[in-house]
């Protein structure tokens, strides 16, 4: 039986940083969640640190922004570690070639931006995909559209062997009240059509390296090893918990409100029956981050 707490104060003391998705934790795509935003502010009071650890598949100063955008205020996070960033180093390192076939909207451009955290980076060139090494998968180019779209192309690029970089392990977000696909999606296609996709965010080690290396930039410590991951995405948030023997509070509200039957909280048979079916179990769960 999974523990459902009825808030972040709760379990607090037991933590000494958190690593906080964002998409349907802090925000809805849309807007902040005050509630959230109150629970973050009163666990740093206690001295302790927050991370944004986010699929985002672009830079963190790009995140920053977005969340003026959605007015979540900048006294509730201490710093921000990115599916993106950790992508874009392995690109700048080379892992799909130096010529680049781009899925995603106009608006990530800015993943191609020089980089400085690697040395020697290879040059990148976008390029249509019959001259392309490899893809960098930001997400799809229509969100609302099927995935199995690409299938043309994605029979194309696994005969000429290409790696799909995926910036996004993500596969469905929710904006609003709209549901989208993400990258994952799009990488767990290629990988089903017998192509080779490379993952660098949740549940996948390379950004938790990069949370980790974040938080003891903060104030120069040792790592911590109290920490706790908070998300609404039990194959990303808590599998990559989990993962990183680290434990993680689900929050239920989020991508799976109607299979743990969320109204306020979760009612409990319908979690546990939800966790025991992914075989993916949280240390926690609450209804809504607060």
């Amino acid at each position: 039986m999974v523990q459902i707490v009825e808030n972040l104060a709760e379990i607090s003391d037991r933590y000494d940083a958190v690593f906080c998705d964002l998409w349907g934790c802090l925000h809805d795509g849309v807007t902040a969640m005050p509630e959230a935003v109150t629970a973050l502010r009163a666990f740093r009071a206690l001295g302790k640190k927050v991370v944004l650890l986010t699929n985002a598949p672009r830079a963190r100063i790009e995140v920053a922004k977005q969340l003026v955008h959605f007015n979540v205020p900048d006294d509730c996070w201490d710093t921000i570690a990115t599916s993106g960033d950790s992508a874009r180093s392995a690109m700048f390192r080379g892992v799909i070639g130096e010529k680049v076939w781009f899925m995603g909207f106009d608006t990530d451009m800015g993943f191609f931006d020089p980089i400085k955290v690697v040395t020697e980076p290879v040059s990148i060139t976008r390029v249509p995909l019959d001259e392309a090494t490899g893809i960098a998968c930001l997400g799809p180019f229509d969100p609302k559209a099927d995935p199995d779209v690409n299938r043309p192309e994605f029979l194309y690029a696994k005969q000429k062997g290409l790696k799909l970089l995926c910036a996004n392990p993500d596969i469905v977000v929710d904006r609003g009240d709209q549901r989208e696909w993400c990258a994952g999606a799009l990488a767990a296609l290629y990988t089903e059509m017998g192509g080779e996709s490379l993952y660098f965010g949740k549940p996948h080690p390379p950004v938790y390296d990069l949370a980790r290396r974040r938080l003891q930039e903060l104030d120069g410590s040792g790592p911590a090893s109290r920490i706790l991951c908070i998300g609404d995405g039990i194959g990303t948030d808590i599998k990559g918990a989990l993962g990183e023997d680290l434990d993680s509070l689900f929050v239920t509200g989020g991508l799976a409100r109607s299979e743990t039957q969320t109204d306020e909280q979760p009612q409990q048979s319908a979690l546990d029956a939800f966790v025991s079916d992914q075989m993916i179990t949280p240390t926690y769960a609450i209804g809504y981050l607060s």
